[in-house]
C-alpha cells in the first residue's frame, strides 16, 4: 500500500482524500496557494506545502511545482482529486516520469476517452449506443449546416474537447447553425484550447445516468451502480441520487455491461465514470470522466464502499476489493451540492468570512465539507463548500431526511442557496421521480428566495434591537449598566460552552 500520499487539489475533496488516507495510516501531504493558508485541508493534512499565489495558474494548476513538493516531501503518490489538473494526460505523465504513482488512469487512456470525438468512435467499435451525430472535417458553417439537416433539427453543437456547457449550443432551425457554430468554437477556444467542434442530435427531454466504474491493472473491471444526475442548472449537477427510478433491472443490467466495454476497450485503470443520455428505456454514451466525480459519496451510501479506498488499493498495484457478484447495493442516497452562490442574484459566486457553520448531523446523514468558522472564501475557484448526502430504506425517506439536513444547516456571512435545494425537494415532479436535464428550467426559472416571515423578521429585529440595548448600557460608563441585569450585560452564555 501506499505510504505517504500528496493531494493536489483543495476545499471538500482534498479533506474527502486525507481522511481515508488517514484512516488507511498513509501519510497525507496538502498544498496550498495564498489564499487557502487558512483552508481547512492544510489544518488536518499531516503536513502542508504552500506552492504559490491565489490563482490557480499559479498554484494547483502549476505541474512543476506540486510535482516538487511531492518530492521535496517524500510523497509516494499524486491523488489529483477532481477538477483543476485531474483529467490532463500530461499531468499523469509528468507524474510518472517522477516516479511517483498518479492515482487516477494512465496518461493513454485519459486522451483516448477525453476527446468527445475519439471516445464515440471507440464506442461505436464496442458495440455502445450513441446519438446520432457528425464529425466535421472541414470545420466550416456550411458544412456543418449541411449535415445538420442529414441528421434532422434539433441538433447540438458540442466542443471536442471539453464539456460543463462550454462550447455547446442548441440549433434548431439551419438559419441558426452560422452564429451558433461561430460562437461554440470561440467559447471551445477560450475554455480549452482547442476550436474543434462536432455534432450530435439533441434529444429533448432527456435524463443524465451515470455509472461508476472501476478498473485494476490486472484487466478486472466493475461497475458499482448508477446515479441519477438530471437535476442541473446550466449544465451543472446540483442535486444526484442512486439508484435511478428510470431504470428496470434489465436496463441497469444493459448500461452497465455497455459502460465495461468502453472503460476496458480504452485500457482504463483506477475509478471512472461513463455517462449516458436516457430516452425511455433507449440510451446513449454520452462521455467517460476520467476521475472521481463530485458525487462520488451517492455510490459509496448505497454499496457501503469506500471509493478514495479502493482508488490507493489499486494505485498500490493490487486487485479490486470484490467482484461484481460480491457488490451489493441497498437502500437510497442522495445528494445536495452546497455552493456559495447567491440566489438572489442569478447564482453568481459569492465570497465573504464563514462568520458562523453549523452542518447538519443525524444518523443516515454525512457532509463532506471544506470549510469552517473564520475561512474566508476566495473568489479564485469553484464555489462548492460541501455536499450534504444522506441514506435511507427507501426514495421518500431519503427526501424526507435531506430536507430536514439542509433546514438545520447554518451558514452565515457567505450566501447559499440551501432555501433553493429545499424547494426542489418539495416540488410533486421531483417527489415524483419525473425528472430531466430541463428540470429546472421547466420548474424553477422564475424562483425567488421568499422574504422571512412576519413573525421571523420581528424575532430578528427583536433579537436585534435588545443585543445594541445591552452593548450600550455596558459601554456607556455612566452606571446604567448597573441597573440592567445579569442577562443583559452577560450575553449569551451557556453551560455547555459558547453559544450562538
Amino acid at each position: 500500500m501506499i505510504r505517504s500520499l500528496l493531494i493536489a487539489n483543495r476545499g471538500e475533496i482534498a479533506v474527502r482524500v486525507m481522511r481515508t488516507a488517514r484512516a488507511l495510516g498513509i501519510r497525507t501531504i496538502a498544498v496550498f496557494s495564498d489564499a487557502d493558508r487558512d483552508a481547512l485541508h492544510v489544518e488536518i493534512a499531516d503536513e502542508a506545502v504552500h506552492i504559490g499565489a491565489s490563482p490557480a495558474s499559479e498554484s494547483y494548476l502549476n505541474v512543476e511545482k506540486i510535482i516538487a513538493a511531492a518530492r521535496e516531501h517524500g510523497a509516494e503518490a499524486i491523488h489529483p482529486g477532481y477538477g483543476f489538473l485531474s483529467e490532463n494526460p500530461e499531468f499523469s505523465e509528468a507524474v510518472q516520469l517522477a516516479g511517483l504513482t498518479f492515482v487516477g488512469p494512465p496518461a493513454d487512456a485519459m486522451r483516448r476517452l477525453g476527446d468527445k470525438i475519439s471516445s464515440r468512435e471507440l464506442a461505436t467499435q464496442h458495440n455502445v449506443p450513441i446519438t446520432p451525430g457528425a464529425l466535421l472535417p472541414e470545420g466550416t458553417a456550411a458544412q456543418a449546416k449541411t449535415k445538420a439537416e442529414e441528421i434532422g433539427f434539433p441538433v447540438l453543437i458540442k466542443a471536442a474537447a471539453g464539456g460543463g456547457g462550454k462550447g455547446m449550443r442548441i440549433v434548431r432551425s439551419a438559419d441558426e447553425v452560422e452564429e451558433s457554430f461561430d460562437a461554440a468554437r470561440r467559447e471551445a477556444k477560450s475554455a480549452f484550447g482547442n476550436d474543434a467542434v462536432y455534432l450530435e442530435k439533441y434529444i429533448d427531454n432527456p435524463r443524465h445516468v451515470e455509472f461508476q466504474v472501476f478498473c485494476d491493472g490486472h484487466g478486472n473491471a466493475v461497475h458499482l451502480g448508477e446515479r441519477e444526475c438530471s437535476v442541473q442548472r446550466r449544465h451543472q449537477k446540483i442535486i444526484e441520487e442512486s439508484p435511478s427510478v428510470a431504470l428496470t433491472p434489465d436496463l441497469r443490467k444493459r448500461m452497465g455491461e455497455a459502460a465495461i466495454r468502453i472503460i476496458k476497450a480504452a485500457g482504463y485503470v483506477n475509478a471512472g465514470t461513463v455517462e449516458f443520455l436516457l430516452d425511455g428505456d433507449k440510451f446513449y454514451f454520452l462521455e467517460v470522466n476520467a476521475r472521481l466525480q463530485v458525487e462520488h459519496p451517492v455510490t459509496e451510501m448505497v454499496t457501503g464502499e469506500d471509493l478514495v479506498a479502493w482508488q490507493l488499493t489499486v494505485a498500490s498495484g493490487e486487485k479490486l476489493p470484490k467482484t461484481q457478484e460480491q457488490i451489493r447495493f441497498r437502500g437510497h442516497a442522495i445528494e445536495c451540492r452546497v455552493y456559495a452562490e447567491d440566489p438572489t442574484n442569478g447564482f453568481l459566486p459569492s465570497s465573504g468570512t464563514v462568520l458562523r457553520l453549523e452542518e447538519p448531523h443525524s444518523p443516515g446523514l454525512r457532509v463532506d465539507s471544506g470549510i469552517r468558522e473564520g475561512f474566508e472564501i476566495p473568489v479564485y475557484y469553484d464555489p462548492i463548500l460541501s455536499k450534504v448526502i444522506c441514506w435511507a430504506d427507501d426514495r421518500t425517506h431519503a427526501i424526507a431526511r435531506m430536507r430536514d439536513a439542509l433546514k438545520h444547516y447554518v451558514l452565515l456571512g457567505v450566501r447559499a442557496p440551501l432555501g433553493y435545494l429545499q424547494d426542489v425537494l418539495a416540488h410533486p415532479e421531483f417527489v415524483k421521480g419525473n425528472l430531466s436535464t430541463h428540470f429546472i428550467a421547466q420548474h424553477f426559472s422564475e424562483w425567488k428566495e421568499p422574504l422571512p416571515t412576519g413573525e421571523a423578521l420581528a424575532a430578528l429585529l427583536a433579537a436585534a434591537n435588545e443585543q445594541t440595548r445591552a452593548t450600550s448600557r455596558a459601554a456607556s460608563g455612566n452606571g446604567s449598566a448597573q441597573t440592567a441585569t445579569p442577562w443583559q450585560t452577560l450575553g449569551d452564555w451557556r453551560t455547555a460552552g459558547a453559544g450562538a
